[in-house]
Order: structure tokens, then sequence, then C-alpha cells
């Protein structure tokens, strides 16, 4: 259940980002409000690639509660480590960022 729970909002924080990246008009929800309206390119380039490595850590997750991805299965034993330092850098960041 847990692990249903961090894909389902891990897909959701995802589409967030890319709808960032496509130049939505979203920036004043994201990053305390520095860009109100669209991101700059280079930080639509940087939603995308969260986007992208939000979708992995989810899949990761997913693999190793048998939700998705069997072949991923054993691999994902250690990746979850990965998953748990991600999430305690973004933590750790966001808790330190005004």
């Amino acid at each position: 259940m847990a692990a249903m729970v961090f894909c389902i909002f891990g897909s959701v924080v995802a589409v967030f980002q890319l709808a960032l990246a496509a130049g939505a008009p979203l920036g004043s929800s994201a990053m305390a409000g520095k860009f109100p309206r669209q991101f700059p390119f280079a930080l639509r380039i940087a939603a995308f690639v969260q986007a992208v490595v939000l979708v992995l850590l989810a899949v990761v997750v997913g693999a190793r509660a048998g939700l998705m991805v069997p072949q991923w299965h054993f691999l994902s034993e250690r990746l979850c480590w990965g998953v748990l330092v991600f999430s305690a850098l973004g933590l750790v960041l966001n808790l330190i960022t005004p």
C-alpha cells in the first residue's frame, strides 16, 4: 500500500514538473514563487530532468513492491537505498530553503 501511495504521489509531482518544463504558467507554485509565470529555459530543462528522476524513483519502488517491472525486483533491493538517499537529501534541501 505504501509503495502504491509513493508511486501515485511521485507521478503527480512528475506531471507537475512536466507541466513546468512545457512552459505552463505555474511558476508561482514552485521555488517559492521566484518565477511567477513560466520558468526560464534552464529551469525548464531542470524540471524535465526532475520529472524523469521522479518517474524512475516510482518505478524502483513499484518494482520492489511487485507492482511493476518484475525484472527489476532483484535490482530494486539496492536501488531502494538510492530512493531513500535521494528523498532524504530532497527533504533536507527543502527544509533549509526559505
